[in-house]
C-alpha cells in the first residue's frame, strides 16, 4: 500500500485443506493436543494445523515488513512495528495484523524449533530467550483477542483461548515435532526390511 510504510505479501496458492500434508498436521496436532494438553477444541486444532502448513512457505514466516520494506524475522522488531501510538503502525488494524503474526511466529518457533531461539541474537531489538518469546506470543494473542468487534468478533474467542493455553500449545507442537522427526528416521521408513 503506498504511503503506509508496509506492503501486503503476494498471496500464493496455499496448501489445500484436502492435501495429505494438511491431513497429517490435523491428525498430529489433534492427537497431541487432546491426549497431552487436553485441548479438544476443533477450531484450535484446525488453526494450528493450518499454521504449520502455511509456514511451510518461507515467505509466510517473513510476511511482516518494516517501513523500509525489509522482512522482519526478529520478534523485538515486530513488537516495535506493531505499536500504533509510538511506533510505525499506521492503524490499530496494522497492530492486530502484526500481533497475530507475532503470536503465530512465536508459537511455531517455540514449538517446532525451540533450540533456534537463543541463536537469534545479534539484532538491536532482540528478544533473547524462550521465556521472552513465549511471553511475547501469549501477550500478542491476548491483544488480538481484544479486537472483538465487527469483522473480528467471530475469531476473538479463538485468540483468547490460544493466549490462555499458549504454553500448552507450544508443548503440543513440540510433541508434533518429535513425531515428525521420528517419521523421518530410516528405521521408520522401511519396517518391512527389518522384520525377520
Amino acid at each position: 500500500m503506498p504511503g503506509t510504510g508496509f506492503r501486503e505479501p503476494k498471496r500464493k496458492e496455499m496448501i489445500p485443506e484436502s492435501h495429505p500434508l494438511q491431513e497429517l498436521f490435523q491428525d498430529l496436532v489433534g492427537r497431541h493436543y487432546a491426549e497431552e494438553i487436553g485441548i479438544r477444541d476443533p477450531q484450535i486444532v484446525a488453526y494450528v494445523s493450518h499454521l504449520l502448513a502455511e509456514f511451510c512457505e518461507a515467505d509466510q514466516l517473513y510476511k511482516i515488513h518494516d517501513t523500509a520494506n525489509r522482512p522482519l524475522a526478529d520478534v523485538g522488531e515486530m513488537l516495535l512495528e506493531s505499536d500504533p501510538v509510538y511506533g510505525p503502525a499506521p492503524s490499530f488494524d496494522r497492530e492486530r495484523q502484526v500481533r497475530k503474526h507475532i503470536g503465530d511466529y512465536t508459537l511455531f518457533f517455540a514449538g517446532m524449533f525451540p533450540e533456534s531461539i537463543n541463536q537469534i541474537r545479534l539484532r538491536r531489538h532482540r528478544l533473547e530467550n524462550l521465556i521472552e518469546w513465549i511471553k511475547a506470543g501469549k501477550e500478542s494473542y491476548y491483544i488480538v483477542s481484544k479486537f472483538e468487534h465487527f469483522e473480528y468478533a467471530k475469531v476473538a474467542p479463538l485468540f483468547a483461548t490460544l493466549a490462555r493455553n499458549f504454553e500448552g500449545c507450544v508443548y503440543g507442537l513440540n510433541r508434533v515435532k518429535n513425531d515428525l522427526a521420528e517419521m523421518q528416521h530410516p528405521i521408520v521408513g522401511r519396517p518391512d526390511e527389518l522384520i525377520m
